[in-house]
């Protein structure tokens, strides 16, 4: 089986059309939620009994006010989906990975967690100042490398979607949802000869 997990969605009948039309069985699953996740995971285990591809895809920005205003409890709402979403969701499925032949984990990170793209003035990235989001996201980047060297026999990888037209941004992204997606399929449906513990976008190569 095939995967991905985000925030449980208001309109789950949303989930229910997408996944009836891509030919897949839709699973609710909140990622700021430890029973949910648990619940997700033993339905998966239930009805499927293994995990081939597991995308940790939940994200939320955060409020939107100036740096100096940002607190402890705006962190702590981000942290909770964007960073411990992915901890969460993949110590819940982990066995079921281990029971797939060729499992992979692609985590979606962004560009804006990136050192040098940020301080890159010719870069978008230089013009966004949203500490909480930025910052989550270089920790997911950590993250996959960190899992990629300590968990054996799974494969971790990294993706940045780019400016990408999603509800996250009010549909002002530059991209296309097809274009954003790009790297993350790649990553998804690669050999396992290419590797494990890469940050990538739909280019190559995502710089710290």
């Amino acid at each position: 089986m095939r995967s991905a997990h985000c925030r449980e969605p208001a309109h789950p009948e949303r989930g229910r059309a997408v996944a009836e039309e891509v030919g897949g069985r839709w699973v609710a699953l909140d990622v700021a939620d430890s029973a949910s996740v648990a619940a997700a995971a033993k339905d998966v285990a239930a009805h499927e009994g293994r995990l081939d591809v597991l995308v940790n895809n939940a994200g939320v920005t955060g409020p939107f006010k100036e740096a100096a205003d940002v607190t402890g409890e705006d962190a702590r709402a981000v942290y909770e989906v964007n960073v411990l979403g992915v901890v969460r969701t993949t110590h819940a499925f982990l066995p079921l990975l281990r029971a797939s032949a060729d499992p992979r984990v692609v985590n979606v990170t962004s560009g804006l967690g990136s050192q040098t793209l940020t301080h890159d003035p010719e870069r978008v990235e230089h013009s966004v100042v949203s500490p909480l989001y930025t910052s989550s996201k270089a920790a997911v980047t950590m993250l996959t490398t960190q899992y990629a060297r300590g968990v054996e026999g799974v494969r971790f990888n990294a993706a940045d979607p780019g400016y990408t037209a999603t509800d996250l941004n009010h549909h002002t992204g530059t991209q296309t949802v097809t274009e954003g997606t790009d790297a993350i399929v790649a990553l998804a449906t690669e050999d396992a000869s290419a590797g494990t513990g890469r940050a990538v976008d739909r280019e190559g190569p995502l710089p710290w």
